[in-house]
């Protein structure tokens, strides 16, 4: 037989305890431990008006923030119903149980007011990875780098054909826009102008380098120190390579100035690996580069390619397979010339003599009077890399460079950040912030948890 139909009495008096209702084991009671606020009113003050009404604690905003992006609330608005209800989301932001939750709005005026005012969330990053450094979590010693495409918020189908006919007044992103056309990382990075422009979101580029149909897009980067995949610097850029590379030195010079970190090797992958990077990595920061070199002077019709000449530095030439030299210049100049090309490149001759009565002809030179070799200008840290290639080393590397990728990986599975949801270089600069922040303390809490021992039973 059925039993008697539940009924509620409420009590006259509760006695409840929001700390003995949130487990010793959840993820945001370990992260507590780890998550410092206690200089944001400090370094707001500057930004913070001294008449009105008083604001929101920032205290209370960004823990909330950080809790959308560690559990994957995209919306705003719906992260102050979930904080709103949840009793674990209410202890982290210490609102107890009776704490008024802030209207979704005041994110956007915070976010578009003193937080950008005052670079907020990029304080909040480095603080977390100083804590990680603290922690002894980075190690230093390696770096890899790697960046991302994520998709912007913009509909492919409605872009424009260029950006000259749009107006700064109508939408914020479009003034950002306009405000990076000089910026290395965005409108400078490449002279090459997009098939399509966005009016909503000009700044994300016209894309599909990753095989797929073409989208609007931005590009996170990600510096990681591979010892336990903590990310020391993230970088918003536009969707291109040479904006990568870029975005790469500035994080590497970024976190030295900065962090003091300075890593003895960086492991990228191809995409990094052009002369001028390697050189610069080389020769002007001192870094062992763990890259592939970019190369394409391997011949696919069967002829001698550069790698089957010898160069000696000695004489500064390249010995051809049948012995004769290739050199620079065969006669004095009255006025000395360096012989460097607009593509910073070295050409080396054969003489035409050698060259016609060799053998090899064929197979060298058939349809020129005389072969050329061009050697790059970085060609000696060119040389280093494809020596680090060799090395065991070099094998380590190649594995550890699939830590950044797990991270990519874990921030558009786990973190639901495949798609931006805020607009213009700020928005996406916001963004890219608050997501490795959250990886970063993430990442704490589980080697915190794995370090914990096991209690015997």
């Amino acid at each position: 037989m059925m039993g008697d139909r539940a009924t509620v009495q409420d009590a006259l008096f509760y006695e409840f305890s929001l700390e003995r209702h949130v487990p010793a084991k959840h993820l945001l009671r370990v992260i507590d431990r780890f998550v410092d606020l206690s200089g944001i009113r400090q370094h707001l003050a500057p930004h913070d008006s001294s008449i009105g009404r008083p604001s929101i604690d920032p205290d209370l905003l960004i823990r909330m923030l950080i809790v959308g992006y560690c559990f994957g609330i995209r919306s705003e608005r719906r992260l102050c119903e979930e904080v709103h209800l949840n009793l674990a989301y209410r202890w982290f932001c210490r609102l107890g149980l009776e704490g008024d939750v802030p209207d979704h709005s005041t994110f956007s005026k915070s976010r578009h007011g003193r937080f950008r005012d005052a670079d907020l969330l990029r304080e909040l990053f480095e603080t977390v990875v100083r804590r990680c450094m603290a922690e002894g979590l980075v190690g230093g010693e390696g770096f890899a780098v790697d960046a991302s495409l994520i998709v912007a918020d913009a509909q492919r189908q409605r872009g424009v054909k260029s950006g000259e006919d749009l107006d700064p007044t109508a939408r914020r992103a479009v003034a950002e826009y306009l405000a990076t056309l000089d910026d290395a990382a965005f409108g400078a990075a490449t002279p090459v102008e997009p098939k399509f422009v966005s009016p909503v979101d000009p700044a994300a580029r016209w894309t599909a380098s990753w095989g797929g149909p073409a989208v609007f897009a931005y590009c996170t980067n990600d510096l990681v120190d591979v010892e336990n995949a903590i990310i020391v610097d993230v970088e918003p850029s536009t969707a291109v390579r040479q904006a990568e590379v870029g975005a790469a030195k500035t994080m590497i010079a970024r976190v030295h100035d900065g962090l003091g970190l300075w890593p003895e090797r960086l492991i990228a992958d191809t995409g990094y690996g052009s002369a001028e990077m390697l050189d610069w990595l080389v020769h002007e920061r001192g870094i062992e580069p763990h890259i592939p070199v970019f190369d394409k002077s391997r011949r696919k019709d069967g002829t001698f390619s550069r790698a089957d000449f010898a160069y000696d530095h000695g004489s500064d030439s390249y010995t051809c397979p049948d012995g004769k030299q290739l050199k620079l210049y065969r006669r004095r100049f009255a006025a000395p010339r360096d012989g460097i090309n607009q593509d910073n490149t070295l050409r080396y001759r054969a003489s035409q003599a050698d060259c016609r009565a060799c053998a090899l002809k064929a197979q060298c030179c058939p349809n020129a009077p005389a072969r050329k070799v061009t050697r790059s200008l970085f060609e000696g840290a060119r040389d280093m890399a494809r020596a680090i290639a060799e090395t065991d080393a070099y094998r380590t590397s190649r594995r550890q460079r699939k830590k950044v990728e797990m991270l990519f990986a874990h921030l558009k599975r786990i973190l639901k950040l495949d798609r931006l949801r805020l607009r213009g270089p700020n928005g996406a600069r916001d963004e890219f912030h608050l997501a490795a922040t959250a990886q970063n303390v993430r990442k704490m809490a589980k080697l915190y948890a794995a370090r914990q021992p096991i209690p015997v039973s």
